[in-house]
């Protein structure tokens, strides 16, 4: 009876062994756990999860507009990538490239450098809020704390949508929240 039970137990434990093995070599051959495995083993944040089917994230809506290459730069040098790739909601107030160019010559190139990491980070936080504002939620003179901890204020005026005075041109919606393009760097206060 006693060796009876240990052939039972061995064998339902083989068969559970190799039936892991079994859903693991399927899943690999449809592409599913090759890339989680993958994500997993080098270390690689949320946006290196490759997902065909789902809406497009922040990141993945910006990094297809070639009118953000600049803040496309700007968030991989400051590493928020993986940050704004996450399930948020968030509120992304995305200044275009012509934007960037407003700014006094070199103050971009400056802010690339690797000792500049921070003042880039806490630029690019001012224009990121936690939570998903929708221009219909926003009221005049009403003011949100971004992720840096400063406000930026809405004004609405002829039924336009400005922040901190420069204009909402679009209003994306992504997986992950809402991109709000505007014509101006944010500048902290």
């Amino acid at each position: 009876m006693k060796t009876t039970l240990k052939y039972l137990l061995l064998a339902g434990t083989i068969g559970l062994f190799s039936c892991n093995s079994q859903s693991e070599t399927k899943a690999e051959g449809n592409g599913e756990a090759t890339e989680a495995t993958t994500t997993e083993a080098n270390g690689a944040g949320q946006s290196a999860v490759q997902d065909a089917t789902s809406n497009p994230n922040i990141v993945q809506v910006a990094v297809g507009s070639k009118d953000h290459t600049t803040l496309v730069t700007a968030v991989k040098a400051a590493s928020l990538v993986d940050a704004l790739s996450n399930a948020g909601p968030f509120t992304v107030f995305a200044p275009t490239n012509a934007a960037f160019d407003k700014l006094p010559a070199g103050t971009v190139e400056g802010l690339l450098k690797p000792e500049k990491k921070a003042d880039l980070s806490s630029i690019l936080e001012y224009h990121t809020y936690v939570g998903a504002l929708k221009t219909d939620y926003m009221q005049d003179n009403q003011e949100f704390e971004m992720v840096s901890g400063s406000k930026v204020k809405i004004t609405i005026k002829d039924g336009k949508y400005f922040v901190n005075g420069s204009e909402i041109v679009a209003s994306i919606t992504t997986a992950n929240g809402i991109i709000h393009v505007i014509n101006d760097v944010l500048l902290p206060k």
